[in-house]
């Protein structure tokens, strides 16, 4: 390996200017980096962001009316269920990072469901399957986002779940105006699940979905917010909800059963930390994703990012590297716990990642890497929001891709998530299916603090972009000096092709793509260095976040310029 030394040496001439050369600009603003949107949000009291306007309105209005973080974010998700299908919903997951301001601590929600108990590996292998099908019966487990509103809201909640949910219910008869970027994904996903059982009654109008500004309604996810204000999770788990997901589920074929969800538990966990220059990331363990962050943080931590510069080539080859080596890992060790030992705090070691950073050529892009042995002893939406007793809420929910599977059963007015795709079938796999199992999860939310107290909460949705996207806010913050909110209008580095916890192995080096505001200069660098370009629209994700200014007793919010929403306070 190339000495630092030498490396820092050669770039930095163009380091210190990097931020500044690219081509592309959001406007013309008198301050900050031509690439940032807008301004961060700002108040004193609460603050809310997510990726529609309705929910962050919702949030504030539940936090005004006496309610706290935890309140305002079941509110927000609820509405977002109605307002971004094309993103999340009640058949779907989640997973939560909660700063408990009364006790001092931070919390871990895992409300992700489990594979249906009637389904067996044999089935797929009879079957002739070499993949678990995206849609359909076939990749459905149980959806837990709702028991996980359930458990936030009984351990820290303080409004009725009737006034909370009161606001989505109304949205649903009401109707509301469809957003710009949620009307592409709609036209996106109706063609490809339109056939698919239930879902056209929902969301398509004379074979079409509903387009930029047309007043969507949906009465039936209204009659089912309105069983669930009403009579608690087991409507949704062991009433007419579960009873007709039974029915429906059955009728078409498929194993998720009445059973399965009167069975359905979440589970509370303890987010795992990694330092990184001084600030400590939180995520939570698998079968979540989310250590890939902290493991890409740990490799880079070892090289001096600052003096490369945003937009060189050392940098984005560097991270493209650490991605490589910390998704080997994710490909080999991350599953479902239950079913097998994770050596987390082995892969979170940091001599582990000095070694593995050792793997890396400073001028060659690598087209294979093996997973490491660490020492022995995934569409979504993200939101998050903070309240005046210093709560905060950093929340992601996803159907998995777009609309899940498409599967709509009648009356309801959601579709069922189709994350079940995500085992491999590989026996000899850690992550292989099994029945009663939780599969590999992309969605991911995080939490960062310093000296032990809450600093920010964020994500990044976006599949297995989150975890880059999650190193790289921080990376653009604590190494690049820039603010909440230019910290994701910065141009973004995606990686694709890494090897999967479904079995695919990487034997090419996979995909590179940058967003337009890196420099004609650093993508003819990385080209020689190997690796391959590739143009994307849209796989970059959606950021939200929080930042606490202790010291002024001030929220700092910011939204993602590549959705609808935005963040607010008061």
């Amino acid at each position: 390996m190339k000495p630092i030394a030498r490396l820092a040496h050669t770039i930095i001439a163009i380091g210190i200017t990097a931020v500044s050369i690219s081509s592309s600009s959001a406007a013309d603003r008198i301050t900050g980096h031509h690439f940032a949107t807008r301004s961060e949000a700002m108040a004193p009291h609460a603050m809310a962001a997510t990726s529609q306007p309705l929910a962050t309105q919702v949030a504030l209005d539940i936090m005004q009316a006496g309610g706290n973080a935890i309140d305002a974010a079941i509110a927000a998700n609820a509405v977002l269920g109605l307002v971004e299908p094309t993103g999340n919903g009640i058949g779907g997951d989640l997973f939560a990072i909660i700063w408990d301001a009364e006790n001092g601590e931070l919390l871990g929600l895992n409300a992700s469901g489990r594979s249906p108990q009637s389904l067996t590996l044999d089935y797929f292998i009879d079957n002739g399957y070499s993949a678990i099908p995206a849609r359909g019966v076939l990749p459905l487990s149980v959806p837990g986002a709702v028991d996980g509103w359930f458990e936030m809201h009984e351990k820290l909640g303080r409004l009725p779940m009737q006034q909370i949910l009161a606001p989505a219910i109304a949205y649903a008869e009401e109707g509301f105006p469809v957003t710009e970027v949620i009307a592409y994904y709609f036209e996106r996903n109706a063609e490809v699940l339109k056939n698919q059982p239930g879902f056209a009654e929902v969301f398509l109008t004379d074979g079409r979905p509903p387009q930029k500004g047309k007043r969507f309604k949906n009465p039936d996810l209204a009659n089912s917010y309105r069983l669930i204000a009403e009579q608690g999770r087991d409507a949704f788990y062991r009433g007419d909800i579960a009873k007709t997901i039974d029915r429906f589920v059955k009728e078409h074929g498929g194993f998720l059963s009445y059973e399965d969800l009167a069975n359905h538990s979440s589970t509370w966990i303890e987010p795992v930390s990694t330092n990184y220059r001084g600030y400590d990331l939180w995520e939570l363990p698998p079968n979540t994703q989310g250590i890939a962050a902290q493991q890409i943080l740990n490799i880079l931590e070892n090289y001096p990012l600052a003096e490369l510069g945003f937009d060189s080539p050392e940098y984005v080859h560097l991270f493209v590297e650490a991605k490589k080596l910390a998704f080997e890992d994710r490909a080999k060790y991350y599953s479902d716990p239950d079913f097998n030992e994770v050596p987390v705090q082995q892969l979170l070691d940091k001599d582990y990642a000095k070694e593995r950073a050792k793997l890396i050529d400073l001028t060659r892009a690598a087209k294979v890497y093996e997973p490491g042995n660490p020492p022995t002893e995934g569409d979504t939406i993200y939101l998050t929001t903070a309240d005046a007793q210093g709560n905060m809420v950093s929340l992601i929910q996803s159907n998995y891709r777009g609309m899940g599977s498409g599967i709509t059963p009648t009356g309801l007015g959601f579709v069922l998530q189709n994350r079940g795709e995500l085992f491999a079938l590989d026996r000899n796999h850690r992550n292989v299916y099994a029945p009663n199992k939780r599969p590999f999860h992309t969605i991911i939310p995080a939490f960062v603090t310093k000296d032990g107290k809450p600093l920010m909460s964020f994500g990044v949705m976006g599949g297995a972009t989150q975890p880059q996207m999650h190193a790289q806010i921080l990376i653009n913050m604590i190494d690049f000096g820039m603010n909440l909110q230019e910290a994701g209008d910065a141009p973004r580095i995606l990686h694709e092709g890494s090897s999967q916890p479904t079995g695919e192995r990487m034997i090419e080096g996979g995909i590179l793509s940058l967003e337009n505001g890196f420099s004609d200069h650093t993508r003819r660098e990385l080209i020689k260095m190997g690796h391959r370009l590739q143009e994307a629209v849209g796989p970059y994700g959606g950021y939200q976040a929080i930042w606490r200014n202790h010291e002024e007793g001030v929220y700092y919010g910011a939204s993602e310029s590549r959705k609808d929403g935005h963040a607010a306070g008061y």
